[in-house]
């Protein structure tokens, strides 16, 4: 059976009839779940080894689990976690043991590929669907916090997801509802981009996944957004930043690309992404988006396979030198 170069997303707490028959006819790489699909411990439990059953062992599994408000594992069943601009200026230590705790808790669940962490900047001015997600304004910052959240995730057997390249922060316009024009030059932009670049000079990224911007940067492409932009993922993801992991398109159902007709997944598998994501749940909208999205390539088989291969190794190394580092306190959550 072909699979499609596409993560996917489901309406409810288990699988329907309908969906698997998607998933048989049509399979996408993997499933991302939302808090629609999270009630406690044992339905979670239940609804990956399902999606596995149907998808495969090794079919990824991903969750946004970043900790303060963006969290689908919430009290009273899971632990709450805080923000990453708690971090900011603490013992890197600190900053993995968190993530390793958090990256348990999903592990734990099935969940094994953690769309976290965010290595945009926190910018005055900014629009604040970013905020606290971030972990500083600073480059040089969050790039020693981001390499401690990876780090953490992988010991706790998740591939870690940064996002969202080439970077967020600068946008004054929320992608879930519109697109974000960015009109700084290439010299401002190079600042957003070395966290990006700093944390994958370790092994070119191909430890991670790497999720892209729906943004229109007027320095680098002024027609298309990242997602969509050959220019973009060729010159400054692949080029400029080094990265070489799996790249995975934001979630082609939001506003920002409401603008651009035509069959989306194609366009950001030509623009060189390696996977699509289509979270919104709606069978018919999910079996018409595999129907129609090429299949996954070689290419980017491999870059899954290197990413989890490099997770596998880098556990047990990974927990000995966690053990014994203080965890972070869980905070409470703040609903946006």
């Amino acid at each position: 059976m072909t699979i499609r170069a596409a993560v996917t997303g489901l309406a409810g707490l288990s699988i329907t009839a309908e969906e698997a028959a998607i998933l048989r006819a049509t399979p996408p790489a993997g499933v991302i779940l939302f808090r629609r699909n999270v009630q406690d411990p044992a339905q979670l439990r239940a609804l990956t080894a399902a999606i596995r059953e149907e998808l495969g062992e090794e079919a990824p599994i991903l969750v946004d689990q970043e900790g303060g408000r963006v969290a689908r594992l919430r009290p009273p069943h899971w632990p709450a976690f805080p923000p990453a601009n708690t971090f900011e200026g603490a013992p890197a230590a600190r900053a993995a043991a968190n993530a390793a705790l958090l990256g348990a808790e999903c592990a734990a669940m099935g969940l094994d590929v953690v769309c976290a962490p965010v290595l945009d900047l926190r910018l005055p001015g900014a629009h604040d669907v970013i905020g606290d997600r971030a972990f500083s304004a600073d480059p040089s910052e969050i790039a020693r916090l981001g390499e401690a959240w990876i780090d953490g995730l992988m010991a706790a057997g998740c591939i870690p997801v940064i996002k969202h390249i080439p970077g967020h922060g600068r946008a004054t316009a929320d992608s879930h509802e519109s697109l974000p024009r960015v009109e700084a030059n290439a010299a401002t932009l190079a600042v957003d981009i070395a966290p990006f670049r700093a944390v994958c000079a370790r092994d070119a990224g191909r430890h991670l996944w790497a999720m892209t911007a729906h943004i229109t940067y007027a320095a680098l492409d002024p027609e298309l957004p990242a997602t969509l932009s050959p220019r973009l993922v060729d010159g400054t993801i692949r080029g400029e930043i080094g990265f070489d992991g799996v790249l995975v398109s934001d979630d082609l159902t939001m506003g920002a690309l409401a603008a651009f007709p035509g069959n989306l997944a194609a366009a950001s598998l030509t623009a060189g992404c390696d996977l699509v994501l289509h979270c919104n749940g709606v069978a018919a909208d999910t079996a018409a988006l595999l129907r129609d999205c090429p299949p996954l390539t070689a290419r980017a088989a491999e870059r899954l396979q290197a990413a989890r291969a490099a997770m596998l190794a880098a556990r047990p190394s990974a927990l000995a030198a966690l053990a014994g580092r203080p965890a972070a306190a869980p905070h409470a959550l703040t609903d946006a």
